[in-house]
């Protein structure tokens, strides 16, 4: 998703990486202009005990999860943890929004949306949507939500 966002094409195939790319992707928000650092944190577990040192000093989060496959959806604990371990064991300090990712595989769905919406509220994030790198549905509209819930915070809306 984060490669479509910033790139706008769509790429079927991914590298494996230490599980961490970064982007920097300046838009146009209410009349202020500013630069969003993303910091991409692939599901590789092997690489996992490396991104809490990398989480410090983050203003947002999506965590994302395929709608195709259940066992993505149900890491999300696993994840907070790794969150936690970063902000010092309170995930809370930083709008998280949650994503379900392949959206146009929707006939192939295994995470029912009304279960991932009851994880969103039951985890206290900000909202939950789904979108498809591969068409492009929502993937601006995932970083705009975010962006916005974090100006706020910074009080620069």
């Amino acid at each position: 998703m984060t490669y479509r966002y910033v790139t706008g094409i769509f790429k079927s195939d991914s590298l494996m990486t230490i599980g961490l790319d970064f982007h920097l992707k300046n838009i146009n928000f209410n009349g202020k202009k500013i630069s969003l650092q993303i910091w991409d944190f692939a599901g590789e577990s092997r690489f996992r005990f490396l991104l809490p040192g990398y989480i410090i000093g983050a203003s947002g989060g999506i965590f994302m999860y395929d709608i195709t496959r259940y066992s993505s959806f149900t890491n999300l604990d696993q994840w907070l943890k790794v969150i936690s371990q970063g902000l010092k064991d309170d995930y809370n300090k930083i709008p998280i929004l949650m994503v379900g990712g392949k959206a146009d595989l929707s006939p192939k769905r295994t995470v029912n949306k009304e279960e991932a919406i009851e994880m969103a509220k039951s985890r206290d994030f900000i909202g939950y949507t789904e979108c498809s790198s591969k068409s492009g549905e929502n993937v601006e509209s995932v970083f705009i939500a975010l962006a916005r819930v974090m100006m706020e915070n910074a009080n620069l809306l």
